[in-house]
């Protein structure tokens, strides 16, 4: 096989990564602790990052839209949450116990999260989706939960499929779990109408992966009604989407409220921390009981080590204080649309038949290697099947793009796409911009695209 200009370039670059990673590779599997940092020849190795830059261990700088896996909606080492965190380490690390931030940092989140009621907080957000699922089967005391195929909901084994069922996840875990397209809901109604043991159903409301597989509020609306109808407990995964299309997240954007939602990223200002967040009476399965037998646990125990450490809770606190009291969130999304409709522009100047779509705060670059005409608007009006924009990309050509991408001093998910902070700026869009269709160029000359 031809080795690719734009990877050898990109190793070139950056041979103090490619050193480190000779050394990861003997310690991690694939060399990496993430499956999302993975990237031949090596993956990036970061040393410093501030706002909305970071710099690697060549001392190389890149706009950054990896943005902690999208938890800095403030950027990267914002002062005030840099001087809480620092204040709150001083003062301890673990108590083991309960404290005066874990309650401040809740009645924050009740404040600004519609479904609130009652707030538990896990250390991720696959421990909240994993939380979710358990008291919802608790509560409705029924087997099964039904997701929608493209949405993520973290790593564990109920969640991390799709229609085929990979190694490690046990064929009786799976078979407790339906599994139906995304954005149809007469495929839904009649899941709900043909069986009577579905306690849940969970989804990203604003589509997988923050809008690459798009959704709208009528379709929100409709799961809403459905749902109350059939009695089905409705779950908002809002790792993501929380903090970014509003302070109140999607289901305040959007005016549907869940019966339960999980947090997380934002919810920590870039530390470890997420939660569990809805109802009171669903959520009671999780307190304590007085019985004629006496004090007895409850259903669901739930325990955690690192629940509402007092360093993560201070960076929630610091962070979620700016998201509700400044326009954090409208900037971010102002951005976000600018970078959109440049690159389209730079798309259009070059007659190709990609497109860059998104909404809120993210960008997404669909490749469109079969060159069928479409725009954005295609794509938000669900015109172009599901399955096109999510996995059908080849992984070498993935790799490509965000290698071309660090070698213009830019660094992108790997969907592909990127999470617009607050702090991006004008400078930052423009050197976006002229990565990207230098990117292209390196392509082209690949006969890539």
């Amino acid at each position: 096989m031809q080795t690719s200009r734009i990877l050898q370039a990109y190793a070139e670059k950056t041979p103090a990564s490619a050193r480190l990673f000779e050394r990861a590779a003997g310690l991690f599997p694939g060399g990496v602790t993430h499956v999302g940092r993975y990237l031949r020849p090596h993956p990036l190795f970061t040393a410093r990052a501030s706002g909305s830059r970071k710099w690697d261990v060549d001392g190389n700088e890149y706009v950054d839209y990896f943005g902690g896996h999208g938890a800095l909606i403030l950027g990267h080492s914002h002062p005030a949450v840099v001087a809480a965190v620092t204040e709150q380490v001083a003062k301890g690390m673990h108590y083991g116990s309960s404290h005066e931030l874990e309650v401040e940092w809740a009645e924050l989140i009740r404040q600004m999260i519609p479904s609130a009621e009652r707030v538990r907080f896990t250390l991720s957000g696959t421990e909240a989706t994993m939380l979710a699922l358990r008291v919802a089967r608790a509560y409705k005391g029924k087997p099964m939960v039904v997701r929608f195929l493209s949405h993520f909901h973290g790593w564990q084994d109920h969640v991390a499929f799709g229609a085929e069922v990979p190694p490690g996840i046990l064929p009786e875990v799976a078979g407790r779990v339906l599994l139906c397209p995304p954005g149809d809901i007469a495929a839904f109604r009649r899941l709900c109408e043909s069986r009577h043991d579905i306690a849940a159903v969970i989804l990203e409301p604003t589509g997988a992966t923050f809008g690459q597989v798009p959704l709208n509020g009528q379709f929100l609306r409709d799961l809403r009604e459905a749902t109350k109808e059939h009695g089905v407990l409705l779950i908002f995964d809002e790792v993501i989407s929380g903090f970014r299309c509003s302070p109140g997240g999607a289901q305040q954007f959007y005016q549907v409220t869940p019966d339960l939602t999980t947090l997380g990223k934002i919810i920590a200002g870039g530390m470890p921390g997420a939660a569990l967040a809805g109802r009171a009476d669903v959520l009671g399965v999780m307190e304590h009981r007085v019985t004629g037998q006496g004090l007895r646990l409850p259903d669901v125990a739930h325990q955690g080590t690192h629940n509402a450490a007092p360093p993560s809770a201070a960076a929630g606190i610091a962070t979620l204080r700016l998201v509700r009291d400044t326009d954090v969130i409208e900037a971010a999304n102002r951005t976000a649309a600018e970078i959109r409709r440049e690159m389209n522009g730079v798309l259009r100047r070059k007659g190709m038949a990609w497109c860059v779509y998104g909404e809120f705060s993210a960008f997404h670059i669909y490749p469109n290697l079969e060159r069928v005409p479409v725009t954005p608007e295609d794509i938000h009006q669900g015109r172009l099947p599901w399955s096109k924009l999510k996995g059908a990309t080849p992984m070498e050509l993935l790799q490509k793009i965000r290698a071309g991408f660090l070698l213009n001093g830019v660094d992108l998910m790997g969907w592909p796409g990127g999470l617009v902070s607050g702090v991006h700026n004008r400078r930052d869009v423009d050197h976006t911009v002229a990565a990207f269709e230098k990117l292209l160029d390196l392509l082209a000359a690949e006969n890539a695209v």
